[in-house]
C-alpha cells in the first residue's frame, strides 16, 4: 500500500471514528432529556450558532459540541453523566454574559447546560426566604418577589442577567452596600456534581461546597436552585445622575474624579449611597442611588460637591422598586451593548480604602485619554463604589476573595470586527499608568469581569481562598469535568 492510500485509509478511520463518538453522544444526550428533541442541539444542526449557542463576546467564537436544555435536575444530572463517560467538558449557562463565553465552555467542543426552563419560584412567608430556578433572570425574579411580599434582593442594574451566574461569582449592584452581593443572599443550593449526583450545599449538609459554590460555582458544579434570604424591597429612593460636558479640559476631569474619589472613601459615607463614576470621549457621568428620601438624599449636598453639570442631569424619586429596576435596566442599555452580541474587550481593577489613585496618577490618566490610539468604536471607563456590607463579610467566609474591595474599575472598548492590538494596548495603558500611581494595589480582578489576557488569572480571581478551592475542587470533580480556560483546577 503506497503512502497516499495508507493516507487516504487512516483519514477514513480517523472520520469514521469522529462520526461514532458523535452519534454516541447524541443518542446519550437525547436520552438524557427524554427524547425530547427540544431539548437538545448538536454542532451541524442547522442554525446552530444563532439559536442554541448564541455567543455574547463575539471576539471569542467558540463552538460546543451541544447545547442542553433541561428541564429537571435529574435531566441535568444525566447530561453531566454522559459527558463524564464520553470525556466532554461540561459549563452551565444562566443568563449568558460572560465576557469570554465561558458559560459556553470558552474553548470549542464542550457540553452547555442551558438553565432557561429551570425558573421555578417558591416563597415562605414565614421565613421570608425564596426558592428559586437557576435559570430565573433578575429581572423576572424582582417582579416574582414583589409579587409575593413586596421582598427583594441585591443583583446588578442588568434584568437579563442569570442568577446562576450572578448568585455563584459575585452579585455587585446598587444595594450590595446595604445587603451585601447576590451571592451574600444564598442560604443553601441544590447541586449536580462531575459523578451526576445531586446534593444539597448549605451550613450544615456540605459546607465546602457551599463555600466554592459562592464564588467559584462554574468550577463545581451545576447549581440547579437556590435557597435565598429576603429583604424589603425600598418604598423610597433617588436615582440621580450629573453629567459633565468637559470637552478639551482633562485637567477639570481629573480634578471631577479626584473630588469624587475623596467622596467615596469618606469612612462615614452613608451605605444608603451608590455611585458610579462614568468616563467617556469628552465627558463624564456622576450617577447612581440612594435610598432614602428626597430630603435626606439633598442633605448630601452632591450638586454642592460637584458643580458644574449640565442640564441633562437630573434626581428622580421612585416610590416603588420595580420602577426604581426598570429605570436601571434603561440605563443598562447603554453600558456596553444593549445585550446585543458584540466584538468587545474589557480590564479590570480593584481598590481597597488605602489604595487610592494618586492626584498626579489621575492627571496623567486625563491626558492619556485624550490623546491615545483607541482602535475602538465606542470606548469608557467605570468606577463603581461597592463596600459596606460586602467588607463585613471575612475574606475567607466565601469563595468570593475581594471582601476588602471598596471601589472597582471596569474598562470597556467596543469594536466593529475582531479586537486589534491598538485596542489592546489601549486599555493595557489603562492599566499600566493607575498601576504606577497607586501605591499597594493589588491584582484582584471581579471573577465576573473575566478577562482571557490576564498573566495569573485564578491568583487574580480568588486570590487568598484559591488554595481552598483547589482542594474542594480536587474532592468533588478530579476530573476537571467542570472547565473553563480560567476556571479552578483540581490541586
Amino acid at each position: 500500500m503506497g503512502f497516499s492510500q495508507g493516507f487516504m485509509v487512516c483519514l477514513l478511520c480517523l472520520l469514521g471514528l469522529t462520526a461514532a463518538a458523535t452519534t454516541s453522544l447524541k443518542s446519550c444526550i437525547l436520552s438524557a432529556v427524554d427524547n425530547d428533541s427540544t431539548l437538545a442541539a448538536f454542532k451541524g444542526d442547522l442554525l446552530y450558532q444563532t439559536l442554541a449557542v448564541q455567543v455574547y463576546n463575539l471576539n471569542y467564537p467558540v463552538t460546543p459540541a451541544a447545547v442542553t436544555f433541561p428541564t429537571t435536575s435529574a435531566q441535568v444530572s444525566e447530561i453531566v453523566q454522559c459527558a463524564s463517560q464520553l470525556g466532554y467538558k461540561v459549563q452551565a449557562k444562566s443568563g449568558g454574559h460572560s465576557y469570554a463565553n465561558y458559560g459556553l465552555g470558552g474553548t470549542n467542543g464542550a457540553i452547555v447546560v442551558d438553565l432557561k426552563n429551570m425558573k421555578s419560584f417558591a416563597y415562605d412567608a414565614s421565613t421570608q426566604r425564596a426558592t428559586v430556578g437557576a435559570g430565573m433572570l433578575n429581572g423576572e425574579l424582582d417582579t416574582h418577589l414583589v409579587d409575593a411580599g413586596n421582598r427583594a434582593v441585591a443583583h446588578g442594574t442588568s434584568p437579563q442577567i442569570g442568577i446562576g451566574g450572578h448568585a455563584t461569582i459575585g452579585g455587585l449592584g446598587p444595594t450590595a452596600r446595604q445587603w451585601g452581593m447576590e451571592l451574600d443572599h444564598v442560604l443553601s443550593a441544590e447541586v449536580v456534581l462531575a459523578n451526576g449526583s445531586i446534593v444539597r450545599a448549605s451550613s450544615t449538609d456540605n459546607p465546602d461546597l457551599l463555600f466554592a459554590i459562592k464564588g467559584a460555582g462554574a468550577s463545581f458544579g451545576v447549581v440547579t436552585e437556590f435557597v435565598l434570604r429576603t429583604e424589603a424591597a425600598p418604598t423610597e429612593a433617588v436615582q440621580y445622575t450629573y453629567t459633565f460636558n468637559l470637552l478639551g479640559s482633562a485637567a477639570s476631569r481629573a480634578q471631577l474624579f479626584s473630588d469624587w474619589q475623596a467622596f467615596i472613601t469618606e469612612e462615614d459615607l452613608t451605605r444608603k449611597l451608590a455611585s458610579i463614576i462614568t468616563i467617556l470621549a469628552g465627558s463624564v457621568v456622576i450617577s447612581g442611588t440612594f435610598f432614602g428620601s428626597q430630603a435626606e438624599y439633598d442633605a448630601l449636598g452632591l450638586a454642592d460637591r460637584f458643580p458644574g453639570a449640565d442640564g441633562n442631569s437630573s434626581a428622580v424619586v421612585f416610590t416603588d422598586w420595580l420602577g426604581l429596576t426598570a429605570h436601571w435596566a434603561e440605563q443598562s442599555i447603554l453600558d456596553l451593548t444593549g445585550d446585543i452580541p458584540a466584538h468587545f474587550y474589557a480590564r479590570c481593577l480593584a481598590f481597597q480604602q488605602d489604595t487610592q489613585i494618586s492626584e498626579d496618577g489621575v492627571q496623567q490618566l486625563f491626558e492619556y485619554l485624550d490623546t491615545a490610539s483607541t482602535g475602538s468604536l465606542i470606548w469608557f471607563v467605570i468606577f463603581d463604589l461597592e463596600g459596606g456590607a460586602i467588607n463585613d463579610v471575612p475574606n475567607d467566609a466565601t469563595g468570593f476573595a475581594h471582601r476588602d474591595t471598596l471601589f472597582w474599575m471596569q474598562s470597556y472598548a467596543v469594536t466593529l470586527g475582531q479586537v486589534s492590538q491598538t485596542t489592546y494596548d489601549f486599555l493595557d495603558g489603562v492599566n499600566e499608568i493607575i498601576r504606577n500611581s497607586t501605591p499597594g494595589i493589588g491584582d484582584g480582578v471581579y471573577p465576573g469581569y473575566v478577562d482571557p489576557r490576564l498573566e495569573d488569572p485564578r491568583q487574580s480571581y480568588w486570590g487568598g481562598n484559591l488554595e481552598r478551592l483547589g482542594r474542594i475542587k480536587a474532592a468533588v470533580d478530579p476530573g476537571d469535568v467542570f472547565h473553563n480556560p480560567q476556571g479552578v483546577l483540581p490541586a
